[in-house]
């Protein structure tokens, strides 16, 4: 093979190796830390402590129980009784209770969101939750801590949409697509870069190349993941934004932000090592011809020359 048609084809593989790693991780990280439900109410259980997602969760429930409320009424309920009540939903939220609702609650709907995006027979229906579980968990957790009237607290069946039917279709075929790539984007950029090294020319600096571009790849993976916080933040709708949705994303891309870095240090440690390897590697050869060789023993008198 020529040396320029190898050259072009090790930089071609090389680019697209790297190119492929952020990509790979965001795949595997979406796929084996969200879409896993016992991973992700790991990720998502200290939110329960997190000041920002209890204001947002008792400003959530005390609108929720006022709004009840007056339906009951058949009338706006006044500000006293709002205020009471936006007290007692931000007591709730300091309480273990509100824990075992929060965990209850998270691990409810994304094992229905799961459920729905890995069965294609369920396309063209909403998913819904059914809250008589958590309801039950906080119940439990109330008697459990001797609060009066406890037990007294209905569990009804009431079942909530999470998403519309065609937001679920939606997110069914990305789930899919993303299935597919977490499996094959890895083993690509692993197969590329196998084979921009050993078509290359000088292997060294293809080594070089290839760590100084995966370290860039992972550069790129997290100024993306701080350019998603502030969109998300910014634009998120609903109840939950600002610092609460700052701290719910910061919290779900833990391991993303990890494994970006992990990249750039990866791919710096390869290169690095490279580069030093090929400089000690050529010292003693340019040192080698400037040595003088000489012969440190004198030569001796022969009886000729006596």
């Amino acid at each position: 093979m020529f040396p320029r048609l190898r050259g072009a084809l090790s930089a071609a593989s090389i680019a697209l190796a790297c190119l492929l790693a952020p990509c790979a991780t965001l795949a595997g990280w979406a796929l084996y830390a969200l879409a896993d439900t016992g991973r992700y109410v790991a990720a998502v259980a200290p939110l329960a402590d997190d000041p920002d997602v209890r204001n947002a969760a008792a400003d959530t429930l005390g609108s929720g129980f006022t709004g009840i409320v007056d339906e009951v009424t058949a009338g706006p309920v006044n500000g006293t009784v709002r205020l009471f009540v936006r007290d007692a939903a931000r007591l709730f939220t300091r309480t273990d209770a509100f824990r075992e609702g929060w965990d209850a609650a998270n691990r409810t709907v994304h094992t229905a969101v799961l459920r729905a995006l890995r069965d294609d027979g369920a396309a063209g229906r909403p998913v819904t939750v059914d809250l008589a579980p958590v309801t039950e968990r906080v119940r439990d957790r109330f008697a459990a801590d001797n609060a009066p009237f406890a037990r007294r607290i209905p569990v009804r069946h009431t079942s909530v949409t999470v998403l519309t039917a065609p937001e679920a279709d939606r997110l069914r075929k990305g789930f899919h697509v993303l299935d597919v790539a977490a499996f094959w984007l890895p083993l690509a950029a692993v197969v590329f870069a196998v084979t921009g090294i050993a078509v290359a020319a000088c292997r060294r600096r293809a080594v070089t190349a290839a760590g100084i571009g995966t370290a860039l790849g992972g550069a790129l993976l997290a100024l993306a993941v701080l350019v998603g916080r502030r969109l998300t933040v910014t634009e998120l709708p609903g109840p939950v934004n600002g610092p609460a949705a700052g701290a719910v994303y910061d919290a779900l891309t833990a391991t993303l932000r990890t494994a970006s870095w992990l990249l750039v240090g990866l791919g710096l440690t390869v290169a690095l090592a490279s580069w030093l390897t090929g400089l000690y590697g050529r010292l003693p050869r340019r040192r080698s011809p400037a040595e003088p060789v000489t012969d440190p023993t004198p030569p001796r008198p022969t009886r000729t020359g006596l």
